[in-house]
């Protein structure tokens, strides 16, 4: 997996996925154009649509429902380091749901690739690659 991301303004991004764009900016108040999603929006959009899709998916397997599921993600600002946290995954059936078909569902939402990359602390390795080589970094 791969995406791109361009700076196309001062706070502007693009983020090209295959054939796909999605801009992120910063609100107004944070000097930015208020024309995309944050990236910690970014984050719980990714969570929320990955618990969303795992969630259709349960339902539409078992044909109880072929659209209509709602993700809300809310997560806190926390602090040292700076990051989120204490993340909450709502995820709300098109149909009402027997206690053992909401329990299946549970575990298949469980099964989001996102969420699990989130709960088993990623290796993340960042480059700085500069125009003159004797300028780049790993860390």
């Amino acid at each position: 997996m791969e995406v791109h991301v361009t700076q196309t303004n001062a706070l502007r991004f693009a983020i090209q996925a295959r054939q796909h764009t999605v801009v992120s900016d910063q609100p107004e108040d944070n000097g930015g154009q208020d024309t995309g999603m944050t990236p910690p929006e970014l984050l719980l959009a990714s969570l929320g649509s990955c618990a969303a899709f795992y969630a259709a998916q349960y339902l539409k397997t078992r044909n109880l429902a072929q659209a209509g599921v709602e993700v809300t993600v809310t997560a806190e600002k926390l602090k040292q380091p700076a990051r989120l946290g204490n993340f909450h995954v709502d995820v709300t059936a098109p149909v009402p749901l027997t206690e053992e078909q909401t329990q299946a569902m549970y575990r298949s939402v469980h099964q989001c690739l996102v969420h699990n990359t989130m709960i088993s602390t990623p290796q993340i390795e960042i480059r700085i690659l500069a125009n003159n080589p004797e300028a780049q970094l790993r860390a």
